[in-house]
C-alpha cells in the first residue's frame, strides 16, 4: 500500500473515508483491506457494503458519500494551518504504529514529519508533578534526545511538558499526540510550547482540524503515543491515571514498559512504583532505557551517535580518519571496547584525543564508536567537554 505523496483528491477520499459518522477507525481498516483503497471503498454499492459485514445503515452512509464537503473543508483548514495527512499508504507513516490493534487511518500532522521515521520513546506522566518529577522529565527528554532517540509525548501539562521541552533542544525532536485538531492548542497555556513543537518537533493527532479536546479523546490518543514508539516511560502517575492506561496499552502492543522510581510517600509516585513492582524497567538514568531496546534500534542509534561525536571532532581537526579523513562504518570489536576500558578512570576524566595516544592501533572511529558503545551501556559516562570516565 506504500505509495509516493498524494494527489488533493486522492487526499480527499482518504478524509472523507475517516469523517463517515459511526464507521470508525477499526472497521474502516477491515473495510481498506477487502476494497484495497479509499476510492474503491467509497464507491462500492450499497450491497457490496453490506456484503463485506457491515449494517445497511453505515452502508447507505458510506455509499452515499455524505462525508466529502466535510472532506472539503478539511483541506482547507489543513492548507490554513500548514497541516498534511499521513495516510496509512503513505511511506513517512510510522511503521510500528501499522502493528497496532486499531492504527489510526489518517494521521494530521503540522511541523517535521520526517521524525515519524525515527526511533521514538513515549513519556508519560501525570499533570500534577513534584518539583523532581519534573526535573527527571526534562533532563531524561534532552539525554534520550541526544542518544537519538525522538521523544513522543501528550503536550499535557505537567510531566508531558517537562519531557518535551528537554527534547525540543536535541535534533531527534519531539512528536506530541493530541487529543483535539493538530490547530488546536490544548491546554492553552502550553500556546508558546506547542509553536515552538510546530516549528522544532511535529504535532499530530488523529482528529481532524478544528476538533475539541473532549475528555474521552485522552485514552484514544495514548494508543498512538505508545503504539508508535519502542518504549514507554513513565515519571509520575496514579495508580489509575493516564500515564497508567498508556502503560497499559503499551504492554498490550508488546512494547518495552520503564518507570522512574519516586518517594513511597508521595501519591504521583505510585503509579511508576507499582510498575516496577510488576516487572517494569528501573529507569534511573538515560542508559538504563537504551539498553532495553531491541538490538537493532540499540545498533543505529549507536552508529548515529559515533558520526554525530565524530564529525564534532573532525571540526575541530583532531580526529580525521588516517586514509580519507571521513569516519570509518567498521562496527567496534569487544578487544577495542576493553582496551579503552582498561585506559580509562573511576576518578580522572579524559579526552578522546588523549584516549587515541593511550590505546594504540586504534583508529579515530573506532575510538568514538566503542566510547558510543560503553556509553550506552552505562560502562562511561560522558562528561562537559567530551570527557570521558569509568563508571562501572
Amino acid at each position: 500500500m506504500l505509495a509516493a505523496i498524494m494527489r488533493p483528491e486522492e487526499e480527499l477520499y482518504w478524509l472523507a473515508l475517516t469523517l463517515v459518522p459511526g464507521l470508525g477507525t477499526r472497521r474502516a481498516g477491515r473495510l481498506l483491506q477487502k476494497f484495497g483503497s479509499p476510492q474503491a471503498l467509497l464507491q462500492a454499492s450499497r450491497s457490496e457494503l453490506e456484503a463485506a459485514g457491515i449494517d445497511s445503515g453505515l452502508a447507505q452512509s458510506v455509499a452515499s458519500g455524505c462525508s466529502f464537503e466535510d472532506a472539503a473543508t478539511q483541506q482547507e483548514k489543513m492548507k490554513a494551518a500548514g497541516a498534511v495527512a499521513v495516510t496509512m499508504s503513505d511511506p513517512r507513516y510510522p511503521s510500528l504504529l501499522r502493528e497496532i490493534y486499531d492504527p489510526p487511518i489518517v494521521l494530521f500532522a503540522r511541523g517535521r514529519v520526517e521524525l515519524l521515521q525515527g526511533f521514538m520513546l513515549g513519556i508519560v506522566g501525570t499533570r500534577r508533578p513534584t518539583p523532581y518529577g519534573m526535573a527527571v522529565a526534562e533532563r531524561l527528554g534532552r539525554e534520550l534526545g541526544e542518544a537519538g532517540l525522538t521523544i513522543a509525548s501528550g503536550m499535557a501539562r505537567g510531566i508531558d511538558t517537562a519531557a518535551h521541552t528537554g527534547a525540543l533542544d536535541t535534533d531527534a525532536g519531539t512528536v506530541a499526540v493530541l487529543g483535539c485538531g493538530a490547530d488546536i492548542v490544548y491546554p492553552s497555556e502550553n500556546r508558546r510550547l506547542a509553536s515552538r513543537i510546530a516549528e522544532k518537533g511535529l504535532i499530530l493527532s488523529e482528529f481532524p482540524m478544528g476538533s475539541v479536546a473532549f475528555p474521552q479523546n485522552f485514552p484514544i490518543r495514548n494508543r498512538i503515543i505508545s503504539g508508535m514508539s519502542t518504549g514507554t516511560l513513565v515519571v509520575e502517575g496514579a495508580q489509575y491515571s493516564g500515564s497508567a492506561i498508556t502503560a497499559k496499552l503499551a504492554m498490550d502492543q508488546g512494547r518495552e514498559v520503564l518507570a522512574v522510581p519516586g518517594n513511597i510517600t508521595s501519591k504521583a509516585s505510585w503509579g511508576p512504583n507499582l510498575l516496577i513492582k510488576q516487572g517494569a524497567k528501573l529507569v534511573q538514568e538515560w542508559q538504563d532505557v537504551i539498553t532495553e531496546l531491541p538490538v537493532e534500534v540499540r545498533s543505529q542509534l549507536i552508529e548515529k551517535g559515533r558520526q554525530r561525536i565524530l564529525g564534532a571532532m573532525e571540526s575541530g581537526g583532531t580526529a580525521q580518519n588516517e586514509s580519507s579523513g571521513t569516519p570509518s562504518t567498521e562496527d567496534p570489536n569487544a578487544e577495542t571496547a576493553r582496551r579503552i576500558l582498561a585506559a580509562l578512570k573511576f576518578d580522572e576524566s579524559i579526552h578522546p584525543d588523549k584516549l587515541l595516544e593511550t590505546v594504540e592501533g586504534c583508529s579515530p572511529s573506532e575510538l568514538i564508536a566503542a566510547l558510543f558503545d560503553l556509553e550506552m551501556r552505562g560502562m562511561v559516562r560522558q562528561l562537559p567537554g567530551k570527557n570521558f570516565v569509568k563508571v562501572w
